[in-house]
């Protein structure tokens, strides 16, 4: 039968330093893969014409928009591929870029447990949310939204490994 400390048990067995350290991982694991697909995106971003990207709105478009021709998702990437100026191409393709290989810079530092970048890491990362939450008050985007709430778990568990990495040096210098 579970009592009451069965239960406290089980919440502290959750939360031990391997668990945080595994979900740790797992996170920067996540990051990771986002920031190498930021890159490949950026790259894309950058080597393509408009008017590729216009004719492929068009074509994953076509189907949802001959049945419905209201659909919200399809109307509104076809209409973004239409504003697509080459400076906001260019911009996004930078900006993709650029975040992609920062983070994943700082996800490498992480798995190899440089301490200088936990604090960098954290605060850069904060940025980033900020400006995600920016974006999300324009776009409330669902993607975005998950993104943004991965990034502030992955901040937890960054600050958490870093206190625990910290206590483990201390320990060796003593």
């Amino acid at each position: 039968m579970d009592g009451p400390g069965h239960s406290v048990a089980g919440i502290t067995k959750l939360f031990d330093e391997k668990n945080i350290h595994a979900a740790f991982e797992i996170g920067l694991v996540l990051k990771g893969m986002f920031a190498l697909a930021e890159i490949a995106a950026g790259i894309f971003a950058y080597f393509t014409t408009t008017q590729f990207l216009l004719d492929l709105a068009r074509a994953i478009t076509r189907t949802e928009l001959t049945e419905d021709h209201r659909d919200f998702v399809a109307n509104h990437l076809l209409h973004a591929a239409q504003g697509l100026s080459l400076s906001s191409q260019h911009f996004t393709a930078f900006y993709l870029l650029i975040h992609g290989v920062i983070k994943l810079s700082l996800i490498i530092g992480l798995l190899r447990e440089r301490l200088g970048y936990y604090l960098a890491a954290m605060a850069i990362f904060s940025l980033f949310v900020l400006y995600q939450v920016y974006r999300y008050s324009f776009t409330y985007s669902l993607s975005l939204l998950l993104i943004t709430v991965l990034d502030v778990f992955v901040i937890g568990l960054t600050w958490l490994e870093y206190q625990h990495l910290r206590r483990q040096l201390a320990s060796q210098i003593e």
